[in-house]
């Protein structure tokens, strides 16, 4: 352990996201569920986190952030200002750590006091079922040991990479909007097996299972994704043909254009904070 278990975890905002990272971190048992504090403006589903995790919950954001050494702000980007203005008395020592979307790290330290240490991260969706992609930028006062610190809290929801924050934008083009265009996969590749009458339920479990088991290779092999494309590519067999379809009717370019188009609109939000 870098250290994250012996320190308290302050939450301001316990949406999707924050709740999956609570999850997470008691289930990796980083911490005792004492050792987490958490504020939202939903009290009723304050109280169903202490309920159901048994950690500390409070109506005031200050609250957390006086018994946080590692605070982590997971609202919605257009709350952070207002955030920011409310705690920033409260801002000592503690690490603070943003989830939120398109919020530059100097958005942070121009509204916290001097030398507050800020890390960005953007992760996905699948923090909920602990296969996250994160990926994390420190800010200009973070140590590397602050990183690690960072960094074993989201490994508790998935796996993650450390950038500079220019990139983030390509990060949330990817990983960040990614699952949405893999849904979209999923869900074709059975429709295509209903269409050839496999039962929707089975079709479903095929195509998921199979595009895990594709993305594990991916992670495992380390190599060339278009080597592992040949494994199963035999000549003039089932699997060049369809890839023959795939290429002719531009689904490559499709996904390289959405990756492309969500990277961009991510920029535009990020001019408008």
């Amino acid at each position: 352990m870098t250290g994250a278990d012996n320190r308290r975890i302050g939450f301001i905002g316990t949406g999707k996201m924050g709740e999956a990272l609570i999850k997470g971190i008691l289930q990796a048992e980083l911490v005792l569920p004492s050792r987490i504090h958490a504020s939202d403006m939903d009290s009723e589903k304050l109280e169903l986190l202490e309920s159901e995790y048994k950690i500390n919950t409070y109506k005031d954001n200050c609250d957390v952030a006086l018994n946080s050494d590692i605070l982590i702000i997971a609202v919605k980007p257009q709350t952070v200002m207002e955030v920011l203005e409310e705690i920033r008395d409260s801002i000592k020592n503690q690490i603070v750590v943003s989830i939120a979307a398109g919020v530059q790290i100097q958005t942070f330290e121009d509204a916290l006091p001097l030398r507050t240490r800020v890390v960005r991260v953007m992760p996905n969706i699948a923090a909920t079922v602990r296969e996250a992609a994160c990926a994390i930028s420190p800010g200009s006062t973070v140590s590397n040991e602050d990183v690690a610190v960072v960094s074993e809290i989201f490994n508790s929801i998935g796996r993650t990479v450390t950038l500079s924050e220019h990139l983030m934008d390509a990060v949330t083009g990817l990983s960040g909007s990614g699952c949405a265009y893999i849904f979209i996969l999923i869900e074709a590749l059975a429709d295509g097996a209903v269409y050839e009458g496999l039962d929707r339920k089975t079709a479903n479990f095929l195509a998921a299972q199979t595009v895990l088991g594709a993305a594990k290779m991916v992670l495992d092999y380390e190599t060339h994704t278009g080597e592992l494309k040949d494994m199963v590519t035999s000549p003039g067999g089932t699997t060049i043909r369809g890839i023959r379809v795939m290429e002719e009717r531009g689904v490559r370019a499709a996904m390289i254009n959405a990756v492309i188009a969500s990277c961009e609109r991510s920029k535009e939000l990020g001019k408008k904070k």
